[in-house]
């Protein structure tokens, strides 16, 4: 294999691998011999497993965080706080489920390597999926809470959590949404799972702003 065939091969086998087995319990050694490759290859490449995994977070989530940025910036300029939220938060969610390729944000095996690390809690793992994501979350916070200013901090980033691990098993698990509804739902329909998740995080996130309430009796019904 050529250089650049050999780099590819490592960060797929390294994919498989971390999404399968966690991050801790693979070793460089495995990683070359399921690229077909050696480990001098690897250090050659990369220098260690850890600036291996975060070259996989950059190729992956670069471009996801970047789509989420600029479709936040238009959903920040809706004027209307509620629709405002809604466009925020399918901001959120669509690039997640848009892409489909292994290098560009999404893919089932990234994702489920993504769960399966932020379990782990190791600390090379927990350093890189923090500078890959933590930015461009923050971001999101502060345009959620924007749109509810009777809402405290702390529970907005509870709901932030429960809205990713929302979309995590969504897209890491469609089939369990099939099997429930004894096939009346396709859990492979990503437009509506966007909708369902983006809907549901919509009502848990508006139910922690209690002002001005009072003042929308349209609401109270």
């Amino acid at each position: 294999m050529s250089r650049g065939n050999v780099r590819e091969a490592l960060l797929s086998a390294a994919v498989t691998l971390f999404s399968s087995n966690g991050y801790n319990a693979v070793s460089l050694r495995e990683i070359a011999k399921a690229a077909g490759a050696n480990v001098g290859s690897l250090t050659y490449h990369f220098g260690s497993k850890a600036a291996l995994l975060r070259e996989i977070y950059q190729r992956h989530t670069e471009p996801m965080n970047n789509r989420r940025m600029e479709l936040l910036g238009e959903a920040r300029r809706i004027h209307d706080p509620e629709e405002r939220l809604m466009a925020i938060l399918r901001a959120y969610v669509l690039p997640a489920f848009s892409s489909s390729s292994d290098f560009d944000g999404g893919g089932v095996e990234f994702t489920r390597m993504r769960a399966v690390l932020s379990a782990e809690g190791n600390e090379d793992a927990r350093t890189i999926i923090a500078g890959a994501f933590d930015v461009t979350s923050r971001a999101f916070l502060d345009a959620i809470a924007d749109c509810l200013p009777g809402a405290d901090r702390e529970g907005l980033v509870w709901r932030s959590h429960f809205l990713l691990g929302a979309l995590y098993y969504a897209l890491i698990n469609p089939q369990r949404v099939t099997r429930l509804s004894d096939g009346a739902v396709d859990g492979n329909d990503r437009n509506t799972a966007v909708n369902q998740i983006v809907e549901a995080s919509f009502a848990s996130f508006r139910s922690l702003d209690t002002s001005g309430r009072e003042k929308r009796p349209d609401h109270a019904a």
